[in-house]
Parts: structure tokens; C-alpha cells; sequence
């Protein structure tokens, strides 16, 4: 018996079911359940993203992301409409589980469904989306956890996005936080204010030096 339903989460996210349910009774919204597709209801945020100006198969990382929240839903999908006029449409996304608080399979997004896969094994600080259409097929990001403090997101996010960096996504993270408030380096308290980002500060040239 196949059925579609409607559910509200938090009265921002609508589920929906798109393929026949064997039991024929009302969906649930679990984690397990990969036949639901789920759309934010909100429009689309404007991403915290640095990218790296080129590619190169040297970096470790092509960029950094600061979500506002842990609910992939709301924070996905500005992120891959960005990504979309950059590196192509996104099709699919492999996330670290204990990264999100939620986790749904299937997002629905600008007219598409794309894919989501959490894995334990995959590195926390870590977002690979993969587009068919871009050079490299992948696209590695930072994700700079949304309580973090701004000076250190935004450093974070701009050694991310440095042709020379070396450094994973933890190893950033790690070495900047402990870095920053151990030495007092100057915070950029005015970055994002407004949501659209700002000039790029300096990096430590630890950054780019390590291997």
C-alpha cells in the first residue's frame, strides 16, 4: 500500500514520503527510514564559507564552512546552493555522524533530492560533497562548529581556504584554538556581522608550513 504524508518538525522542517511503505501506516521520522525526503521550510541562510581560489591537488582541505546550528537541515541547503553555482550541482553528501542532531537520508532541495551519509569513520570537522560536473568530483570542507568563537572561526575558516595549507580539518581547529587563546592574538569581532562575510585575515604561517 503506498502513502504520502506531511510532518512538521520545530515548524521548520516538512517530511515527506515518496516511495510505497510496507507497513502502510503513518511514516515515521527516524534515521533509519531512507524513504523520506526532508525540505526546510525557511529559505535558504547565506553560508559563513571561505573557498580556495583555485585547485589544488596539494591542499588538504578546498575550504571552510561555520554553521549556525547542528540541524542539517537548516544549515545544508544554503550551503550546497553555493556550492551548486561554484562546482556544479551537489549530489550527494557524506557528513560525521556525531557532528549533526539530526539526520535525515534525503534532502529536498531546489527542485532535487540529494543524499546524505553520516559515518562514524568519517572525520568530525569534516563535509564532502560530490558533484559530477566539478574537476576533482569532491569537495572537502572544514565545518567550524557553531558555538565556536568568531575570531577563531574565522581564522579557521580562512587557513582552511589557504592554497598552502596542509592541515586537516581537526589539526586546524585544534591548533588555532590553542593558539589564539594562549597568545591573545587579535579576534575579528567585526567578521560576519552582517552575514556577509569580510576581508581575509593573515594566517599563522604555521598554517601553511606544516606537512
Amino acid at each position: 500500500m503506498s502513502t504520502t504524508g506531511r510532518h512538521w518538525l520545530d515548524g521548520q522542517v516538512q517530511v515527506v514520503r515518496d516511495r510505497p511503505s510496507s507497513s502502510g501506516g503513518t511514516p515515521m521520522t527516524n534515521d533509519r527510514d531512507r524513504n523520506l525526503v526532508t525540505t526546510a521550510v525557511a529559505e535558504p541562510s547565506t553560508p559563513r564559507l571561505r573557498l580556495r581560489n583555485t585547485t589544488s591537488p596539494s591542499s588538504a582541505l578546498d575550504g571552510g564552512w561555520w554553521p549556525r546550528s547542528t540541524n542539517p537541515v537548516a544549515e545544508l541547503p544554503g550551503l550546497i546552493l553555493a556550492l551548486d553555482k561554484i562546482h556544479g550541482p551537489v549530489q550527494r553528501m557524506v557528513l560525521h555522524r556525531a557532528d549533526w542532531t539530526h539526520r535525515p537520508r534525503r534532502l529536498g532541495l531546489d527542485g532535487r533530492v540529494i543524499r546524505l551519509a553520516y559515518f562514524d569513520s568519517h572525520p568530525s570537522g569534516l563535509v564532502t560533497a560530490f558533484s559530477s560536473t566539478f574537476l576533482s568530483g569532491r569537495t572537502d570542507l572544514l565545518v567550524v562548529p557553531a558555538t565556536t568563537r568568531r575570531d577563531i572561526a574565522t581564522a579557521a575558516m580562512n587557513a582552511a581556504a589557504d592554497q598552502g595549507n596542509r592541515l586537516r580539518a581537526r589539526q586546524i581547529l585544534t591548533y588555532l584554538t590553542d593558539t589564539i587563546e594562549q597568545s591573545g592574538v587579535p579576534g575579528a569581532e567585526g567578521d560576519w556581522e552582517n552575514e556577509g562575510g569580510s576581508r581575509p585575515t593573515p594566517l599563522p604561517q604555521m598554517i601553511s608550513s606544516t606537512g
